[in-house]
């Protein structure tokens, strides 16, 4: 299956496993917004320090104006394969489209790796 059209690079996979791991790490012990819109609200007041986007959502749509909202506030974002897992890692019953994390917790050391990896995955999709 090709890639939706939000997608900008590719992830590689140790890299979306370390993004679940940040999301389960900052949602037991940091703060975590979940979900399209809250995830939205967070990058525009810009307290979002890495938002987490699914990129099996249907229609495309909801999330299509994440991305472009993260590069012009200078957010951080990566892509991950699955909104369940992203419910499943935030503590959540159901499937979750898009997650911030605005308090990293225990998680920051992790947060700050997987920034950095983003930058350097971007560099080279470029």
């Amino acid at each position: 299956m090709s890639k939706p059209f939000y997608v900008k690079y590719e992830v590689p996979k140790e890299l979306v496993d370390a993004a679940y791991e940040a999301l389960q790490i900052a949602s037991k012990t940091g703060q975590v917004r979940k979900g399209t819109n809250e995830a939205t609200k967070a990058v525009e007041r810009a307290q979002a320090k890495l938002v987490v986007i699914a990129e099996d959502v249907d229609p495309p749509e909801v999330i299509a104006h994440l991305p472009l909202l993260c590069e012009e506030r200078k957010i951080p974002y990566v892509f991950v394969p699955s909104k369940d897992k992203i419910g499943t890692a935030v503590g959540i019953d159901v499937p979750c489209a898009a997650v911030c994390i605005l308090k990293e917790g225990e998680a920051s050391g992790l947060i700050k790796e997987i920034i950095t990896r983003i930058e350097q995955v971007k560099r080279g999709a470029q």
